[in-house]
């Protein structure tokens, strides 16, 4: 793998283009513990790129995390009200990153991130079917009805469709487990407002076969294993 040192540069530590070879005319950048000036000079993972005294790392091949996600932190990066769950990634592996389909600010749970968009197509497209779980807290006790009409399907409003069908699972009079195979704008709320009822607390914890850590804490995360990347090719 070669790449232009100011590539490599801008791309890991948030410098543009032109301000990275600013840097490198300041003798700021040196290549295997000399100094180099020339943005064009072809680098490679062997060799030991410096700035301004401290060592970057490369980051070879495509990455997977699993992140337990808090409320009040937002999926992407173009919110400035709300902090965003790249926040807890280390520059500059939080720049290249992407969620495989978001959640809410209000919503807790299960996240996946990656910077490989063709992997993560297979969990967000609607024609993969993959089935994500949420432990859904109601504001009004359960009615009977419910399981029978998500499976059947709910006209949400301002669509023309019915939502594909769900999977209820019964806790409590206030909380279930809802099994979904498509991901609409607000879907989980939406469905119970149609119901005549109101989600008060909303949390993810399964996408396909991957369920969330009971061992982590809001917050944290972990690689995902070669396994479970696997399991969403199958």
């Amino acid at each position: 793998m070669k790449q232009r040192l100011d590539k490599f540069l801008s791309e890991y530590t948030g410098l543009s283009r032109s301000q990275a070879n600013k840097v490198l005319r300041q003798n700021l950048v040196k290549v295997n513990h000399e100094i180099v000036k020339d943005g064009a000079l072809k680098i490679s993972t062997e060799d030991l790129i410096e700035f301004d005294g401290e060592q970057l790392t490369w980051v070879v091949g495509n990455q997977y995390f699993l992140l337990y996600k808090p409320e009040g932190y937002i999926c992407s990066n173009d919110d400035s009200e709300y902090p965003t769950v790249y926040q807890f990634f280390d520059y500059p592996l939080s720049t290249r990153l992407h969620t495989a389909g978001r959640l809410d600010v209000d919503t807790t749970g299960l996240v996946l991130l990656t910077d490989d968009g063709q992997w993560s197509h297979r969990i967000t497209s609607p024609k993969h079917h993959c089935e994500k779980t949420y432990l859904v807290t109601l504001a009004d006790p359960i009615e009977d009805f419910y399981i029978e009409q998500c499976q059947q399907g709910i006209l949400l409003k301002g669509e023309k469709q019915v939502t594909k069908p769900a999977q209820i699972e019964i806790i409590d009079d206030y909380n279930l487990n809802l099994t979904l195979i498509e991901g609409k704008y607000h879907q989980v709320k939406r469905m119970f407002a149609a119901l005549g009822n109101k989600v008060i607390a909303l949390h993810r914890w399964r996408i396909g076969q991957i369920s969330l850590d009971e061992h982590l804490t809001e917050g944290e995360y972990r690689t995902l294993t070669k396994e479970e990347i696997q399991s969403f090719l199958e």
